[in-house]
């Protein structure tokens, strides 16, 4: 007998350890296979200014909750086939991926602006505490990181459109 895979419009996950792209990605293009296009972002670690690592912590059952509501929206302000949203707390290192936004959709402008709606919430929502540390030795130190003007401001685009 052949074994059904049922696949859910959302796909929101909060992970404490690595994320592999590639393969998120190979798996959620291929649960939506009538999909006309897949648009993603990954969010990494930024390099430079000295960053040695970033520590993103959480409340979990506000952050899941939050993260589904978000993709709840998206996926009914946007036509979609799916949506996925990712997201790393721990610690992390330069160059790791952070988060991974795919959208799925018939049309390339829904998965864009998917993607763009979801990352714009995500990055001013207050889901997540981050902080960073600087340097080395005695003149390291960990700093926190609140959301920029700018963030809010690509969030509060959405309430108006």
């Amino acid at each position: 007998m052949a074994r059904l895979s049922i696949v859910t419009p959302a796909d929101v996950r909060v992970l404490e350890k690595g994320l592999s792209v590639g393969e998120a990605l190979a798996g959620f293009t291929a649960a939506h296979p009538d999909a006309g296009g897949v648009a993603s972002f990954v969010g990494k670690v930024r390099p430079g200014e000295d960053v040695k690592a970033l520590e993103l912590t959480h409340y979990e059952p506000l952050t899941l909750a939050g993260m589904q509501d978000l993709a709840a929206q998206a996926l009914e302000r946007f036509s979609l086939d799916g949506l996925l949203a990712w997201h790393r707390v721990g610690m992390m290192r330069p160059g790791e991926a952070i988060v991974l936004v795919a959208a799925a959709a018939r049309h390339r402008r829904d998965a864009f602006d998917a993607v763009d709606f979801a990352m714009d919430h995500l990055k001013s929502a207050a889901w997540f505490w981050k902080r960073e540390r600087r340097g080395s030795g005695e003149e390291g130190g960990w700093h926190w990181i609140e959301p920029r003007d700018a963030d809010h401001a690509d969030r509060a685009r959405w309430d108006n459109s």
